[in-house]
């Protein structure tokens, strides 16, 4: 005998998918206002990619790079690690946690009062002077 999923077993598990979906937003609505940009563009597709990636010092036209499969794996994978850092967060688990848990992870330090945006990692704006290494 089959048997068929019910109605309310369908919402209470679209409630909960809405509820992480709507922490997750949230999360990284605070992170992108932490970095001094507007904290709505965490509700759009694609510009928030493009805002991370501004966050993290890279360069607007790499977001092409996201359309080309497989490539978009390794791009997403090292924007994620460079947000991380962006962030203070350093280190293989810190990595690995937003990777595999980023849905636990952004809510996480997006509502952290420790984590800090310490600027960009990438590109011109992250290159320190000579002078100032010593």
């Amino acid at each position: 005998m089959e048997t068929q999923p019910s109605a309310a077993g369908i919402g209470f598990f679209f409630l909960i998918e809405l509820a992480i979906i709507a922490l997750v937003v949230a999360g990284l609505w605070k992170l992108f206002v932490k970095a001094g940009k507007p904290g709505w563009a965490a509700i759009i597709p694609i510009y928030n990619t493009i805002v991370m990636q501004d966050i993290v010092g890279r360069e607007g036209w790499k977001i092409i790079l996201l359309f080309i499969p497989l490539v978009n794996i390794y791009f997403i994978i090292t924007l994620y690690v460079s947000f991380a850092k962006s962030y203070g967060k350093t280190g293989i688990g810190n990595y690995l946690a937003i990777i595999f848990l980023g849905i636990i992870f952004i809510p996480l330090w997006g509502f952290s009062d420790e984590v800090k945006y310490v600027g960009p990692i990438e590109g011109a704006s992250s290159d320190v002077a000579p002078s100032a290494a010593y």
